[in-house]
């Protein structure tokens, strides 16, 4: 991790947008002029966001941040990109929960103006734990708090998912459900095998992320327990943080409707995965922080709702990151920054959890 080149996260030029961004919104606010226009450095590669402001006075706000869906010329990371769903769902949070997510303004759903569709919101202030280098890694805020401080950022945490969860009506999710049969969770899974065979079709597949879609119907959960609105890419560097307090809950475009369970496992997941890529490089990390037993210990205290089959979940968890992982390694491959082996039994290689994976799979991970 410390030496791989860090894939490309846009094939767009900023100046360029931030020209078509200025026509875009004169119709709607005459003569405003946009200023201080930036690409974050912590861009994904899915959805990418521009930062800018708005100088005019019956701007709704002058701090805005605007999603654009992917590049479809771009290999893209998801086959489908919803800009209008993500605007939906966030409008529908602020509507319904006292959660911070970031007031909504405008929606575009031509591809026109900027060549994919885009909502712009309220911009948010404050600190995001980094991805690269991540978190768990010496020399960021998060690494450098006191235990205390960050006991207080994962309670605080934790209490987004029990909120988002326990106060969303889950009966205006359900648009999020997927096209199909059989439980929201059983769909959920669905959607998954849907999306791994768009990631290999003409490539070769992975025998690990097979086994692991094998492993979960040998071990699906009798009772799935209720489907409430997931967040989706539920952890916290998703979460822009005031001090150690959540301001700003980001990210909306995995949003689905499905049991808890698939959020807090993804949740317990994603710091694992952060944490035992640290492990492996020779540091520390943070080995008390966020550990699957108190994540699960506070979120019942929360919410009355006990977790269950959360090897299941955590699995699961593992096992969509591992397909987003492979199909990142394919698109660095289209970009000329990686190798695909040549051989197609190691494919799995290009996964870089896989060990963790394959231990979930043998069931000697926890």
């Amino acid at each position: 991790m410390a030496t791989a080149p860090r894939p490309r996260t846009t094939t767009r030029d900023p100046e360029e947008l931030g020209r078509r961004l200025s026509a875009w919104l004169d119709p709607k606010l005459p003569g405003a002029r946009i200023t201080d226009l930036a690409v974050p450095g912590s861009n994904g590669m899915s959805s990418e966001t521009l930062l800018f402001t708005v100088d005019h006075p019956d701007a709704p706000v002058r701090g805005c941040a605007l999603r654009l869906a992917a590049d479809p010329a771009a290999y893209t990371i998801f086959p489908v990109y919803d800009m209008e769903r993500q605007h939906r769902v966030m409008r529908l949070v602020g509507e319904h929960t006292d959660l911070p997510v970031p007031q909504v303004l405008w929606l575009e759903p031509d591809p026109g103006p900027l060549g994919a569709p885009f909502f712009v919101m309220a911009r948010a202030e404050g600190r995001v734990p980094p991805d690269v280098m991540p978190y768990t890694y010496e020399g960021n805020w998060l690494h450098s708090a006191t235990d205390a401080e960050r006991a207080r950022l994962e309670a605080a945490s934790v209490a987004v998912l029990a909120r988002l969860h326990d106060q969303f009506p889950a009966k205006e999710a359900e648009f999020l459900m997927p096209a199909g049969d059989g439980s929201p969770l059983r769909r959920h899974v669905d959607a998954q095998r849907a999306y791994y065979a768009w990631v290999v079709e003409g490539l070769a597949p992975s025998p690990l992320i097979e086994s692991a879609f094998a492993w979960l119907e040998d071990h699906w959960p009798a009772d799935e327990g209720p489907a409430v609105l997931n967040w989706g890419d539920a952890r916290i560097g998703n979460i822009v943080y005031d001090g150690f307090e959540p301001a700003a809950v980001l990210d909306w475009e995995m949003a689905g409707y499905a049991p808890r369970e698939v959020d807090l496992g993804w949740t317990v997941y994603l710091h694992r995965f952060f944490q035992d890529l640290t492990v492996s490089f020779g540091q520390p990390g943070l080995p008390d922080f966020l550990r699957r037993e108190d994540v699960e210990r506070r979120y019942a205290g929360l919410t009355g709702h006990t977790p269950r089959d959360m090897e299941f979940h955590t699995l699961y968890a593992a096992l969509r990151h591992a397909i987003v992982m492979l199909r990142v390694a394919y698109r660095q491959a289209h970009f000329g920054e990686v190798e695909v082996p040549a051989n197609a039994e190691d494919v799995d290689s290009l996964i870089l959890h896989h060990a963790t994976l394959e231990a979930m799979v043998r069931g000697d991970y926890w």
